[in-house]
């Protein structure tokens, strides 16, 4: 099996926060990126540029959403970073075996600009998983139980990834290939920790989410496919800064949905290699749909 590195941010970011906490806002996020993040160069042009391709000024998300809550969710933050340390190599040794895959990777434990809890991507041309620790204090995700889940969960888009490589295929983008990738990880975490853990489902939503998701599946089907025929936005099913009907991350239930209707014919590995996704998943959720609409 192959092993995990960390690369730990996060002392240097409580060195640069102890001196620029008390500063004007625009200060800090100068000093964010000239100070802290400036070490990790890749690291910092990859959040940057995330929001460049959505057109967003990164610097407004950051003062708006990011930097004036840090100091509360600061506690938060040591409890995610501490669990992490704690529960990643075991969770990816076991991942492996599982799964029945290996690849090297490193795990980044950092404090971004609200990218995300967690994201798969390269660091020097090798396979990474990036750990929001601001965007995990913000889910509400810090305790053992969801982190768990939210490692395994990442892990999941990881072994993707690398089946996918290994094939010669590519990562896909669009509402298809997001709802199949994301439902993908979402089984992955559930085989990976061998229970029916839901991340999703604690902290940034109430406790009747998965219920409600389930009592739901033929409006949530029907809501996506209008979505996405319409060329409207999915992102109220996945983002947590954004919820549909009053509920975060849909998603995530409706696409495992999916790949658990896709399991009765096929393995997760063979799973991982669809080609065209809409082909194969809208006839499901065509008839989730027909099933709750």
């Amino acid at each position: 099996m192959c092993r995990c590195d960390i690369l730990d941010t996060f002392p240097a970011f409580l060195t640069f926060w102890a001196q620029s906490r008390l500063k004007p806002i625009d200060a800090q996020i100068e000093g964010w990126a000239s100070e802290y993040m400036s070490q990790w160069p890749e690291l910092l042009h990859k959040q940057v540029q995330d929001y460049a391709s959505q057109g967003v000024d990164w610097r407004e998300i950051a003062r708006e959403r990011v930097f004036p809550f840090l100091n509360d969710r600061l506690p938060a933050m040591h409890v995610a970073h501490r669990n992490l340390l704690e529960s990643c190599p075991s969770i990816y040794s076991t991942a492996q075996k599982v799964l029945g895959f290996e690849s090297t990777a490193t795990f980044v434990l950092y404090v971004g600009i609200g990218c995300g809890a967690g994201w798969v991507t390269t660091l020097d041309e090798s396979p990474a998983i990036l750990f929001g620790l601001e965007n995990i204090a913000e889910c509400g995700w810090s305790g053992p139980l969801a982190l768990t889940g939210l490692v395994a969960h990442e892990i999941g888009h990881l072994a993707h990834h690398r089946w996918r490589a290994e094939h010669g295929l590519g990562i896909g983008s669009g509402p298809w290939w997001q709802l199949y990738e994301e439902g993908f990880a979402q089984r992955c975490e559930h085989v990976i920790l061998g229970q029916n853990t839901w991340h999703q489902a604690s902290g940034i939503n109430e406790d009747d989410w998965l219920d409600w998701c389930q009592n739901h599946k033929g409006w949530l089907a029907v809501e996506f496919l209008r979505r996405g025929d319409a060329g409207e936005s999915v992102r109220p099913f996945f983002g947590s800064w954004f919820d549909i009907s009053g509920r975060k991350q849909c998603g995530y239930f409706l696409g495992h949905e999916l790949v658990k209707e896709l399991e009765a014919s096929a393995t997760l590995k063979e799973i991982s290699l669809l080609d065209d996704t809409e082909a194969r998943c809208r006839p499901i959720l065509q008839q989730f749909a027909g099933r709750g609409a």
